[in-house]
């Protein structure tokens, strides 16, 4: 079986459900759903990419190709759930207010306008820098339990 592999789904599992927990301690407020929400603390792709490079690293070394391969796509992963994803989902809060803009606006108007509105858009799609470096965090720490445990 893949140590590593497991390893890495594992690391996202446990950065999804902490989710659950941490959002209460910070917002009082308790959302199973964010089990299988995006975004969030901690970064569940950075918890699995940098578990991943870190299980690599200590099974087969920093110098072999593994390891490059894993440090490359990690940080391209983190990237994009810091970056782009997350102007995307800053996007998507500007495209949502739209719609009560327009009702604001037509509020007054005598001519009766009936759109039909599909649902709002995501909002929250990306991570904020500090949810990325703490999924890095646990990632190494979850990576370096792993290596470990697996030796057994």
């Amino acid at each position: 079986m893949n140590s590593g592999l497991i390893i890495s789904l594992s690391s996202i599992g446990i950065a999804q459900a902490l989710k659950i927990p941490l959002h209460y301690r910070n917002a009082g407020e308790w959302k199973p759903d964010l089990l299988l929400a995006t975004g969030g603390m901690p970064s569940s792709h950075s918890a699995g990419v940098s578990s991943l490079a870190t299980y690599v690293a200590m099974k087969r070394g920093v110098s072999t190709i593994d390891f490059a391969l894993s440090v490359v796509f990690g940080l391209i992963v983190m990237y994009d759930a810091q970056g782009i994803r997350r102007q995307t989902g800053e996007l998507t809060l500007k495209v949502n207010d739209l719609d009560e803009l327009i009702d604001k606006i037509h509020e007054d108007d005598p001519i009766q306008f009936e759109e039909k509105s599909p649902d709002p858009l995501k909002e929250v799609l990306g991570h904020k820098p500090a949810e990325v470096l703490g999924g890095a965090i646990l990632g190494t720490l979850l990576g370096a339990a792993g290596y470990y445990l697996s030796k057994r």
